[in-house]
């Protein structure tokens, strides 16, 4: 659907620019655009390769096995089913300490790995559980301690200090996962 919408933006825009007479500052505009856009991309592969290879160090020196042991007595807290079983605690505590750190690529096979183990925990097959829910809510609302992202694309177009976003992020996506927590547990009280 986002593909329609902006497809007819662009043609939108460019019909515009033809009939106002302006066809020659469009396709102007749209050369230094694939400029622009072709340099942001290449800045920001090296900056992410950069990234990339911190959050290793920081996976292999045993920092992320010790943010899990924080978070584990956590998380057996909010998740009924899934604390007693610890495939499932261990798939879920990977994959939200790996989206802490920043790294998303490794987060993505624990995430189905977690999915798949409460999915053999839940007694309805065709409804997720409230554990599932869970999980669910706790994995888009990840809190961030390394916004890896945005301070590569902050980097990338020239700030002068693109790391100024880490007390912030920290601050904003604590706050929306605890909200996410509370409204999930909330809400599996009624449905």
């Amino acid at each position: 659907m986002i593909n329609i919408v902006w497809f007819f933006i662009l043609a939108f825009g460019i019909l515009f620019g033809i009939i106002t007479g302006r066809g020659t500052e469009v396709s102007k505009a749209i050369v230094a655009s694939t400029d622009s856009t072709v340099k942001l991309v290449m800045g920001l592969a090296g900056i992410m390769c950069l990234w990339c290879g911190i959050m290793k160090i920081a996976e292999r020196s045993g920092l992320t096995d010790k943010l899990a042991k924080v978070l584990r007595p956590i998380l057996k807290i909010l998740f009924k089913d899934a604390a007693k079983d610890e495939k499932a605690m261990g798939a879920i505590v990977m994959n939200l300490t790996a989206n802490m750190m920043g790294l998303s690529n490794a987060a993505t096979p624990f995430g189905i790995k977690a999915m798949q183990e409460l999915k053999r925990l839940n007694k309805t097959n065709d409804t997720a559980s409230d554990d599932m829910a869970l999980f669910l809510v706790l994995n888009a609302a990840s809190i961030q301690l390394f916004p890896t992202t945005v301070i590569s694309i902050r980097a990338a177009v020239g700030s002068s200090n693109p790391a100024e976003t880490v007390i912030p992020a920290i601050v904003t996506t604590t706050t929306a996962a605890i909200f996410a927590v509370v409204l999930c547990k909330i809400l599996e009280k009624h449905f």
